[in-house]
């Protein structure tokens, strides 16, 4: 079973190193006080997530922006349209193997909040397969009394008998962990549990876990994460747990895994300092840690005897020099004991970068991003070294991933293509042969008349800039087309051609233009891109988006009374900024679950992780940076802003909805033209259910019709 050890992939599924040297000098060494903050934040009392006045303010603004949106003559019909996308059974149902069975977690119209269930493979490959319910998430909520949103499963192995369940109330971070009885579909009385916090719960064996939680006073780093991993025994009460490890109170995290491959089980501390920074350590069998001694910026996995490493920095090896973006692999037995031979597996050029890789029994596959374009490659190992041929069976455009069936028993994979246009296609196979198709998604909107293009607009510092465009392929040239611009740019997360039934009902179909800018801050060319847009040339990322704003006028795609822009979390952070910097461009943005109080990011909720992404506003020189990327602090009354409609969540514990409120507020008391809803329930995705979901959905939508279509 592959193990990926960094902190994107393993502590938190979140959708956001630095390449700069933090040097500061004496007088920027003066930490700024939070209490000078305040008093001059008129809106901080809105940060009281929970309280009685802040929320009364909240459903004050939700119910002016519903009077504004839900009375449009299409709302009804469209949010419909899109509650019967999200609740299709048509979907695809996707699955992990354990053992003999498949899993999957669904949700539907019938089924609001969930169900657990597995099937076999030959019953999978059916058009409507036959399922197992282990566990019914409605009908647990209901006899609980809790608004639970279902966090994933841990299945313990051999047996897959029992299960450690993640569950969160509202969709937070924070969570629950409980045992599961596969056997009996039932909560084990008193097994295994974990309060709800944010951390995780995972086996070592059928007796012993890893807990990495909240255990009281100072087991928390500062970004509100675990510090502590301890290693409980069935029966021990959690206070007497054996702790293994603990981390720094500034770090981010600390977690503790256990690899389960049969023959190469290993248990492993993980130490994670800020983003795409952290240690991995091997724990011995007298529970003494052995670092896998490299550069903290690497991107470190372990797969049976391999041990894999992603290069986001140049890297010397005694007299080998490797360069940022390779993909290095090695025994794991020999790199511990101190050899220091590596094959290099992938190198990227300046037009290609590694997306992603996955081990099957036998081999590796690499997906390569060629001018963000997925390419798949089967590599196998020889005597002289990996072997590549392209990947069987894979289409040559739009997004396509391949990963293993059960990698440590056999050369089967599933693999997704999607774009645009074209549903996603699940389809199986084994290396070196034909896939067969499975499962494909409906066609959920009329994409006859549409087409996909790509173009690179030249940002201010000449650099070429990519971005995907679905348009009618008869457009008119005039400069008149209602166009929706989104964007991403940060913690190296790509943006690739996706399928989105929603988009497609709700605006390409409709006569709308879409497009998706591939800006700096993004991972489209590897780590390089990701870096040029960190802390103090942040201001990157937004000169890319605005220049691909500009290129689309200039080409008469679109025009200022007919452009807007959308983007969420961090993406929300660019909306804040393109509207305050860049206010001629647009003419309306949808802001959602955004960070944008960039002065006190860092005391909200988990924003000191992200401290290597943005910087540390408590540092003078940092902030000194740090404030022209701001939108809080850079609004004003004086200038005309494109119409905003700001969207969060109450329950969001990732980005903390005081930043949309106080923004909203601001803009507000300026006299500008703005828009607010409150999701009460939903974390960081901003909706609990494909129900608030698709409410949300329309709100964005309608108002971004209403804006730019005209009458």
């Amino acid at each position: 079973m592959r193990r990926c050890f960094n902190w994107l992939a393993l502590v938190l599924v979140v959708e956001f190193g630095s390449f700069m040297t933090d040097h500061v000098c004496a007088q920027d060494a003066a930490v700024l006080s939070a209490n000078s903050i305040s008093s001059d934040d008129p809106f901080q009392w809105l940060e009281d997530v929970t309280g009685d006045k802040a929320l009364d303010w909240v459903r004050q603004r939700n119910a002016k922006c519903q009077s504004v949106l839900e009375t449009d003559a299409n709302f009804e019909k469209l949010r419909s349209d899109i509650l019967g996308i999200l609740d299709s059974d048509a979907r695809i149902p996707f699955v992990s193997k354990h053992g003999d069975f498949y899993y999957n977690f669904w949700r539907d119209r019938k089924n609001e909040r969930g169900l657990w269930r597995r099937t076999t493979l030959d019953e999978y490959k059916k058009s409507d397969p036959k399922w197992e319910i282990l566990l019914d998430l409605d009908e647990l909520a209901k006899a609980e009394k809790e608004n639970w949103v279902w966090g994933g499963a841990d299945l313990l192995r051999p047996a897959y008998d029992r299960a450690l369940i993640s569950l969160s109330r509202g969709g937070a971070d924070a969570d629950v962990t409980r045992e599961f009885d596969l056997v009996t579909r039932s909560f084990v009385q008193a097994g295994f549990s974990r309060a709800e916090a944010k951390g995780g719960m995972g086996w070592i064996d059928r007796d012993t876990v890893f807990v990495y939680s909240d255990f009281g006073p100072g087991s928390m780093t500062s970004s509100g994460y675990p510090r502590i991993v301890k290693q409980l025994t069935r029966g021990t009460p959690l206070g007497q747990a054996e702790t293994i490890y603990e981390c720094l109170p500034d770090d981010m995290s600390a977690a503790g895994f256990h690899d389960d491959s049969p023959g190469f089980e290993r248990d492993f501390i993980s130490r994670n300092i800020a983003f795409y920074n952290d240690e991995l350590y091997l724990i011995g069998k007298d529970k003494k840690l052995a670092k896998i001694d490299v550069p903290n910026s690497v991107n470190k996995s372990v797969f049976r005897q391999y041990l894999a490493l992603e290069l986001r920095e140049p890297w010397s090896v005694g007299e080998r020099n490797f360069v940022a973006g390779s993909l290095l692999i090695t025994s794991f037995d020999d790199f511990m004991a101190g050899k220091r031979q590596f094959d290099v597996v992938f190198e990227p050029t300046p037009t290609t970068a590694l997306s992603s890789y996955a081990f099957t029994r036998d081999h590796l596959i690499i997906n390569v991003l060629e001018d963000v374009k997925n390419r798949l490659y089967v590599l196998t190992k020889g005597q002289s070294g990996w072997n590549r041929e392209p990947f069987k069976g894979a289409p040559l455009f739009g997004t396509v991933s391949a990963f293993a069936v059960d990698a440590d028993e056999s050369n089967a994979y599933f693999m997704t293509s999607t774009d645009y246009l074209n549903p996603t296609t699940l389809s199986y196979g084994e290396i070196g042969t034909q896939p067969e198709g499975l499962k494909k998604l409906p066609n959920f909107f009329d994409a006859s008349g549409l087409t996909i293009s790509q173009h690179f607009a030249t940002s201010q510092d000449g650099t070429r800039v990519p971005y995907f465009m679905v348009a009618p392929k008869t457009i008119k040239l005039d400069g008149q087309n209602p166009t929706l611009l989104y964007g991403y740019g940060g913690f190296e997360i790509s943006l690739t051609p996706n399928y989105s039934g929603s988009v497609g009902r709700a605006w390409t179909s409709q006569g709308g233009v879409y497009v998706v800018a591939n800006i700096r801050g993004g991972g489209e060319y590897g780590p390089r891109w990701h870096q040029a847009a960190l802390k103090a040339n942040r201001l990157r990322a937004y000169e890319d988006f605005a220049a691909v704003a500009r290129d689309l006028v200039t080409r008469g795609v679109t025009s200022k009374p007919r452009l807007g822009i959308q983007g969420g979390s961090n993406g929300g952070l660019l909306v804040g900024n393109m509207v305050t910097l860049y206010p001629d461009l647009f003419a309306a943005a949808v802001c959602q679950v955004p960070l944008l109080d960039m002065r006190r990011y860092n005391k909200l909720l988990a924003g000191a992780s992200w401290m290597a992404e943005y910087g540390d506003p408590d540092i003078a020189s940092e902030w000194e940076f740090i404030r022209h990327f701001s939108p809080y602090q850079n609004v004003k009354a004086n200038v005309q802003y494109p119409a905003i409609l700001f969207t969060t969540s109450t329950r969001d514990d990732r980005v903390h909805p005081g930043h949309a409120r106080k923004m909203m507020a601001k803009m507000e008391s300026q006299g500008h033209d703005v828009l607010y809803y409150e999701n009460i329930e939903g974390g960081h995705g901003g909706s609990a259910n494909n129900r608030q979901a698709a409410f949300m959905s329309t709100l964005a939508y309608t108002f971004l019709k209403q804006r730019l279509f005209g009458k």
